[in-house]
């Protein structure tokens, strides 16, 4: 009778349960949003893993605000925050004046954090390792810095303090779940009485208590045109979003709590049925299920989205495209320095066109100042070992820029600001001219080349040269046939500056980039913009059907003077048709269909790459002063005598 009555009450109490859950009051906004998924048919992901929250947001969900609005909040002397939650994630911005100090704390959430500005010491294991964050240089001809963004994940329950350096230092946070005592300092009124967990079944994407560079971790394609670094906990996943100018994002929704800002550029957010103009700095809480959309404005968007908890889907996207990449690019394998030209042998100034001839890397020091102005007498041609120890085959006689190896294991060597394109030995001696005039008046700047299988010659020339008045009517690309004349094949300024040029393993492709274009100070605009182009090469050398076979990825300065220029520079090939090419970005890789792979990421600009080693699996890589490498899975084309 006992054991009756007892089932008779929990199963009142299950059914008063179910009926206060089932009559509880929808969120206004669920009516709308229940009727355009309706209305578009969109795809609904449910999961059943999300746990009930009692966090009550910082910020109304759906309604756009800017970051500025927030009260700063004082997380220790001379640390200032602004700060955000919803139900699973809380967000810090902080600022820390010099030498400001966190003191050490037992963390009450998992950590994700990145150094935005300045240097911070960041307690780990015990000792303090130091962070930074590095601004890109603007490139010219003897600066070429890249950024970095020190990061850090740290798990619940580990010691954590920081230091700021002398100049103080900008960090972003990432907490989940949130953290009650800095919900408090913000001013929450109401704090939970328990906490969402934040441990879900999957591994984080990064190793705790291990610094990274934001900048070495492979973007994932979200969707046509969207990119993203994308850094998971075991409940939080930071995206790192970079949009291209005039991509979309169609309506969609999910199941995860999603908090987003802008970092730069602009985007018009839909939001259910209204569209808001969101900036730098704004901020929107979407709840799990509202369905959003975005439409990307002509600077393109950076932003910074959170997800509670991890977004199964993007985590299948980002496994799925690091494969492709590791196929090509070992896990393990790591860019290393090989030769610091300022430091080592007698001196490299701006290293261009290498490439790999009979055990050896043959290259340009090919000099230019800051305000890109070059210096035949103090440019050089390199033979390197594969130890990285170097010499001068030539110096002094040349702005020496691509080079080739040719068919007799000579070299092809463009001499830029000479007007011409030389054959030289590997010991330095000028054997003959290949080129040196089209249609009876001097080439401008041989820049890069290519050798077919036929023995001809493509090259570059944009017209990168000291004297105001051109010899061609403009920037051009150009093929010495086999039996010497020099053809043009690109006709004057399709491109604003054709640059790196290179032909398929077939050699029925060239494939041809574009360094600037849409740019204020550059007198010519094309088409061409921040792709690579590949042509159809007919039997007598010319080309035709003309095509966009990859977009290259632009720096935010770029977009933000809505012009097109990459820095696109030498590429080079291998056996399988995946292409690398060196631009401001890094070393971008696509595979033979044009399909983005990953990126290098070069702390200087790299200038341009090639393969080389015994086996053809090392990508050299120069760029300014230096010459690094990286093991690779695959196989380069090999040049030289047969």
């Amino acid at each position: 009778m006992i054991k009756r009555n007892q089932k008779l009450t929990a199963f009142i109490l299950s059914f008063f349960i179910f009926t206060l859950s089932a009559c509880a009051p929808k969120p206004e906004w669920k009516a709308k949003n229940d009727q355009l998924i309706k209305e578009k048919n969109l795809a609904v992901r449910t999961r059943e893993d999300i746990p009930k929250s009692k966090v009550i947001p910082s910020l109304e969900p759906g309604v756009v605000t800017n970051i500025s609005k927030l009260p700063v909040t004082e997380i220790a002397p001379g640390a200032k925050a602004k700060i955000y939650w919803g139900k699973g994630i809380l967000i810090s911005w902080m600022t820390l004046d010099p030498r400001a100090e966190i003191p050490a704390e037992t963390l009450p959430s998992e950590r994700i954090m990145v150094v935005m500005k300045g240097s911070i010491g960041q307690l780990i294991n015990g000792s303090f390792a130091a962070m930074q964050a590095i601004p890109r240089d603007e490139p010219d001809g003897s600066h070429g810095r890249t950024p970095r963004n020190d990061l850090v994940y740290l798990e619940k329950g580990v010691q954590n303090a920081l230091k700021a350096g002398d100049d103080g230092a900008e960090i972003v946070e990432i907490y989940c779940p949130p953290r009650p005592d800095y919900m408090k300092k913000a001013g929450a009124s109401r704090l939970p009485s328990s906490l969402p967990s934040a441990d879900f079944p999957i591994k984080p994407t990064i190793e705790p208590n291990r610094v990274y560079d934001l900048n070495d971790l492979q973007f994932t394609q979200l969707v046509p045109g969207a990119n993203s670094r994308l850094v998971s906990g075991r409940g939080a996943q930071a995206s790192f979003l970079r949009m291209n100018p005039g991509s979309t994002f169609g309506h969609h929704l999910h199941p995860e709590e999603q908090i987003m800002i802008v970092l730069r550029g602009a985007i018009d957010e839909i939001i259910l049925d209204g569209t808001f103009h969101m900036e730098k700095g704004d901020i929107v809480l979407l709840p799990g299920d509202m369905v959003h959309a975005g439409l990307i404005g002509p600077l393109g968007c950076d932003g910074l989205d959170v997800f509670w908890p991890v977004r199964p889907d993007y985590e299948e996207k980002r496994v799925k495209q690091l494969e492709a990449f590791q196929a090509i690019i070992p896990e393990e394998a790591k860019v290393e320095l090989l030769v610091d030209g300022s430091k080592q042998g007698p001196g490299l100034v701006f290293n261009e066109g290498p490439k790999w001839l009979n055990g050896k890397l043959y290259f340009s020091s090919m000099y230019f100042d800051q305000t890109w102005g070059g210096d035949p007498k103090r440019s050089s041609t390199v033979e390197m070992d594969a130890d990285g120890t170097y010499r001068f085959i030539s110096r002094g006689i040349m702005q020496t820029n691509g080079l080739m190896p040719l068919a007799n294991g000579n070299l092809a060597v463009c001499d830029m600001f000479g007007h011409r394109v030389l054959e030289m030995t590997t010991k330095g001696k000028i054997v003959r001219t290949l080129a040196a005039s089209y249609d009876g008046k001097l080439l401008d700047g041989p820049n890069d080349i290519v050798r077919d299988a036929k023995g001809g010659l493509y090259f570059t020339d944009p017209q990168f040269t000291p004297e105001a008045k051109k010899f061609q009517s403009g920037r051009s690309v150009y093929y010495i046939t086999p039996q010497g004349k020099v053809i043009r094949v690109i006709g004057p300024n399709e491109f604003a500056q054709p640059n790196g040029i290179f032909l398929s393993p077939d050699g029925k492709t060239l494939f041809i980039n574009n360094t600037y274009d849409d740019e204020a100070w550059w007198n010519v605009n094309s088409d061409k913009d921040n792709f690579i182009w590949a042509y159809d090469v007919k039997d007598d050398g010319t080309v035709t059907n003309g095509r966009k076979f990859c977009e290259l990825f632009l720096n935010p300065e770029v977009l933000d003077r809505k012009a097109r220029s990459s820095g696109a520079d030498g590429m080079t090939i291998d056996e399988l048709g995946n292409i690398y090419v060196a631009t401001w970005f890094g070393l971008q890789i696509f595979n033979a269909k044009g399909e983005f792979l990953g990126i290098l990421n070069i702390p200087v600009y790299p200038v341009s790459c090639c393969f080389g080693g015994d086996d053809m699996k090392t990508l050299f890589i120069v760029g300014y002063d230096k010459v690094w490498k990286v093991r690779t899975n695959v196989r380069g084309l090999t040049y030289g005598p047969k």
